[in-house]
């Protein structure tokens, strides 16, 4: 029979489909399941406003066929079925509203929402089938007729036989290839995972025949294969039923279902929203950080569906790079999406799910602050991190949201707290939040930079990631109080009759403390007295807005361009030590050197930088013994 051709355009669209808008073959079957899904809804609607048809669910379902041998797979339906005509309209010509003109104005504009258009996802069946066989019979016909096509060079239509009403799509499925494996498209088990992934929660039952295995009957040991019809699909999603009808398990079980993670999640959120968009979303806080979470292979994102059907396994669009932490799925009728339904056209509906979204974490994370301490401390091991780079990424411009979320370790609460927390216990002379930074609380705790400050009775944060005072040089203040470092120049604490004493104990000192500078060189930008020792007698603090902490940060990056802190070199003039100092200045200049250079080497040793020459140093040590 000679074959009708496609109409040319119709020929290049359909190439198209096959080689370049579809990603990702397998969405095939989605595509022929949601079809016959409408197919079904439109006998639906139609009993809404005819007498004469009843609808009864359970007539209706989608059944997936396999003949291995003959490498035929089917997707056949009890839906409302299409006449001659109609086959001839949705299936000869291709994606009919639209054509080339259609894909340029998708492209070009906002998009447009093509779900349920019987022709352009049908067509992806061509990615794996040689020849794609629909034989249909429409509601109130007796007659049937079967399309036939094998690609772009055209379809036959003639009259076939059917007993029921529906339509049946038959794929000659390809022959496998050294690149391409077609034969997974005919492996049931295959097959069910794919109706799992993309058509779980199709309102109507998706029905596959599986090979089962039982006992065989009179033989010990030995088992027998049986073919038995399942119901592969959920059908009813869990974000469409009443959050009152589920329970804490019911939302732990679905994340184990769709393998959000291996852990227990420490919270859910089940969210339906109706407004200027609409959308159903279950969200998770996850317990424990996922092993590749702090890499570049990670990907953050949440599943997107369309009215129940999977768009897109990970939409990164919908969540803020610092909630990358949240797991789970949103579902929205409202969503435009591109010609092949793989991805999402940016418009203004998805900005505003992921807005909403946002929010709605947010709130969750504070209500954890406020009345689950212990379960938020356990998100906060986990994902603070994530938090901080949040603060300090985009140049700040998400502190706001999310300043209130941190928390650091306390030298007075030895805990966890706030900056609220901090703030509100600050004493009334208390000027700046002062922190403090190191690689553990045990360090932080004996740097000789916090006497003054401890001794001063004001509480200090501890910094032990590297990330905190980036963070915190992003924010700047917290509720009009500016955050200082401990080794910073001016602590901010001391009198002024205290000022005039150090300033006239380093006049007096000034020649000493020029000829240590002169032995320093550039290793140092100063040497002075120090305000904030009490017992330890050097300690090393930075001018300018680098400190020393984050020079060791910054260099150990790539392309670092050798950023360095200006260095202070700080002497505690009421330490034994500082006799030995005035001594060697004024009788031993080469004493004073050796001097000088160990006191340097202590302070570096204190602070974890690396002392330029371990030997110098130790040969140094000799010689004092000596």
């Amino acid at each position: 029979m000679e074959k009708t051709p496609f109409k040319a355009e119709s020929k290049r669209l359909l190439d198209m489909m096959i080689h370049s808008i579809y990603s990702n073959r397998e969405i095939f079957l989605r595509e022929l399941i949601s079809n016959a899904s409408d197919a079904i809804d439109k006998i639906y609607y139609k009993a809404l406003t005819d007498s004469s048809l009843t609808f009864d669910k359970d007539n209706y379902y989608i059944k997936i066929t396999v003949d291995e041998p003959t490498r035929m797979l089917t997707v056949s339906d009890t839906g409302i079925g299409m006449t001659k005509e109609e086959l001839e309209n949705n299936l000869g010509v291709i994606a009919q509203s639209g054509s080339l003109a259609f894909k340029r104005d998708n492209e070009a504009k906002d998009g447009h929402d093509i779900i349920g258009q019987f022709g352009v996802g049908f067509y992806s069946a061509f990615m794996v089938a040689d020849g794609v066989t629909v034989v249909s019979r429409a509601l109130g016909s007796d007659a049937a007729f079967r399309w036939e096509s094998s690609g772009v060079d055209g379809y036959t239509i003639v009259p076939a036989e059917k007993d029921a009403v529906g339509t049946e799509i038959i794929l000659k499925i390809k022959e496998s290839t050294e690149d391409e494996n077609y034969d997974e498209y005919l492996d049931e088990y295959r097959l069910r995972s794919m109706i799992k992934k993309y058509s779980d929660f199709i309102r109507y039952p998706i029905k596959m025949d599986i090979t089962e295995r039982r006992p065989k009957e009179g033989s010990e040991g030995e088992f027998e294969e049986y073919r038995q019809e399942q119901t592969i699909n959920s059908m009813v999603p869990i974000w469409r039923k009443n959050k009152n009808e589920l329970t804490d398990e019911d939302y732990e079980n679905f994340y184990m279902e769709k393998h959000y993670g291996f852990d227990k999640p420490l919270k859910h959120l089940h969210i339906s929203v109706d407004g200027a968009v609409s959308y159903n979303a279950i969200l998770y806080i996850p317990e424990k950080t996922p092993f590749d979470y702090y890499t570049k292979e990670y990907e953050k994102g949440l599943e997107l569906y369309s009215n129940g059907v999977l768009i897109m396994s990970k939409s990164p669009d919908l969540l803020p790079d610092y909630y990358s932490f949240v797991k789970g799925m949103v579902d929205s009728e409202d969503l435009s999406l591109n010609i092949s339904r793989e991805m999402l056209q940016q418009d203004k509906q998805l900005n505003l799910i992921a807005k909403n979204i946002k929010s709605k974490i947010t709130s969750q994370l504070q209500r954890m602050l406020k009345d689950e301490r212990e379960k938020y401390e356990t998100f906060y091991k986990a994902f603070g991190t994530q938090l901080k780079y949040g603060v300090y990424s985009e140049y700040g411009s998400n502190k706001d949201v999310l300043q209130d979320l941190l928390m650091f370790y306390s030298s007075k609460e030895k805990k966890m707290v706030t900056l609220d927390e901090y703030v509100s216990k600050m004493p009334e002379d208390q000027k700046y939040i002062y922190y403090a930074t190191g690689d553990t609380y045990e360090r932080i705790d004996k740097l000789p930079q916090t006497e003054l400050v401890s001794d001063k009775g004001y509480e200090i944060l501890y910094f032990t990631e590297d990330i905190d005072e980036f963070a915190i040089k992003m924010l700047m203040n917290y509720k009009e109080k500016e955050f200082r470092s401990v080794s910073s120049g001016d602590l901010g604490i001391e009198a002024a009759e205290d000022l005039e004493q150090s300033a006239a104990e380093a006049n007096e000192n000034r020649a000493l403390f020029d000829e240590m500078k002169t032995l320093l060189g550039d290793k140092v930008k100063d040497v002075r007295i120090s305000k904030r020792l009490k017992n330890h007698p050097v300690c090393l603090t930075a001018d300018g807005e680098v400190t020393i902490e984050m020079e060791k940060v910054l260099r150990a990056m790539p392309n670092s361009q050798n950023v360095q802190a200006e260095k202070v070199l700080e002497i505690n003039i009421n330490h034994d030590v500082f006799r030995s100092l005035r001594a060697a200045f004024e009788q031993d200049k080469e004493k004073l050197g050796l001097y000088t250079t160990l006191l340097y080497n202590q302070a570096l040793l204190i602070e974890g930088l690396p002392i330029q020459d371990p030997v110098d140093f130790t040969n140094d040590i000799c010689k004092i013994m000596v």
